[in-house]
């Protein structure tokens, strides 16, 4: 299937992901392998680990949100592969976020496996703050941001959230741009892409001509771009940049962590950049009409897929965050910004969200 600006190759993962369902375990190429994992209560519905089988060693890319659920059909899709957990060698991690690395403990717990991440993504051991001065600087952030008082306690963290951050495996090893998976057999190179994390990587096969993007680029979702009390300065610029990059892959299938595998990466990569710079361009209009004087503002003035009134929780803290980022976004491109965008305790927007919907 086509669709207006890419060809879809996962057909039975676009059906699933159309009908709601659980898409097949399924050999890509020779020893590579996509395994869905179910991601509860989110819409997303599930993350894709993908198996790449090596010589005597196996990494596998993304291992999904940790779940008894998840679990049973991790093991499942390996034994599909012909492989048990005992058998991965290592665990590749695209992005700190819990729906890409929260297997992982299990993996390490079961055999011999290390874990990876790219070498400038934030781990909650990096951060400086205690749980309470961690707290009252996220609730400080929100404040200065201009979130109302009835709405502060929805969109903060709470200790009990910073705690079980600070509970997600962190990596033995970390990869810098262009090194190779150490595995055996692997051909596999990491590519460095920030923007949706500060430390986000993705993973070019030249042999088998694949490109595992996490959610760096999927093929019909924006993947989220905040600005992040422990990330870069810029996050808007980076992600920009780092479709540029992309360029290296232009004629590879890509294997997105979330929905379907598709041909056509230089289009996508064009559309996702269209869309970036046309949501900076809907908030400096908002600037320009002198009406905003908070992120709040800003955010409850843009467009959002179900109207800002529907957004609760930890997609209205997203929201805030998208915003902030484009609001430092168009400082740096010289647009007048008169809105303070402070940054709270580091971690301040890590968490569980993949991406937003166009």
């Amino acid at each position: 299937m086509t669709t207006a600006t890419t060809t879809v190759t996962g057909h039975a993962q676009f059906a699933a992901w159309q009908e709601g369902s659980m898409p097949p375990v399924e050999e890509v190429r020779p020893g590579v392998w996509s395994i869905p994992v179910p991601f509860p209560n989110n819409p997303m519905r599930y993350t894709i680990a993908y198996l790449l089988a090596g010589d005597g060693g196996a990494a596998l890319v993304d291992p999904g949100w940790d779940s008894d659920e998840g679990w049973e059909a991790l093991k499942a899709g390996l034994r599909t592969a012909g492989a048990a957990p005992s058998d991965i060698t290592g665990v590749v991690v695209t992005h700190y976020h819990p729906d890409h690395l929260g297997m992982a403990a299990r993996l390490r717990a079961v055999g011999r496996a290390w874990m990876a991440l790219g070498e400038h993504e934030p781990v909650p051991s990096q951060f400086s703050a205690g749980t309470g001065d961690f707290v009252a600087a996220d609730l400080a952030q929100f404040t200065a941001w201009g979130v109302p008082a009835a709405q502060l306690d929805a969109v903060t963290f709470r200790e009990h959230q910073w705690a079980a951050l600070r509970g997600i495996a962190e990596p033995e090893l970390r990869l810098p741009d262009g090194a190779l998976l150490p595995v055996a057999g692997l051909d596999v190179r990491v590519l460095a892409t920030p923007g949706h994390t500060p430390g986000h990587i993705c993973l070019v096969d030249a042999a088998n001509r694949l490109i595992l993007t996490g959610d760096h680029v999927l093929p019909r979702i924006t993947p989220h771009v905040s600005l992040e009390a422990h990330g870069r300065d810029n996050p808007v610029a980076d992600y920009l940049a780092s479709l540029e990059r992309m360029a290296a892959a232009a004629d590879m299938e890509v294997l997105p962590a979330h929905e379907y595998r598709f041909r056509g990466l230089p289009a996508r990569v064009a559309e996702l950049k269209k869309h970036t710079l046309e949501r900076s361009r809907e908030v400096e209009g908002l600037l320009a009409a002198g009406a905003a004087r908070t992120v709040w503002d800003v955010a409850r003035g843009l467009t959002w897929s179900r109207g800002f009134g529907s957004l609760r929780r930890f997609t209205l803290r997203l929201a805030l965050a998208e915003t902030a980022s484009h609001l430092v976004y168009l400082r740096s491109q010289g647009v007048p910004v008169d809105i303070d965008v402070p940054r709270g305790a580091p971690g301040a927007t890590a968490g569980r969200g993949a991406a937003r919907g166009r």
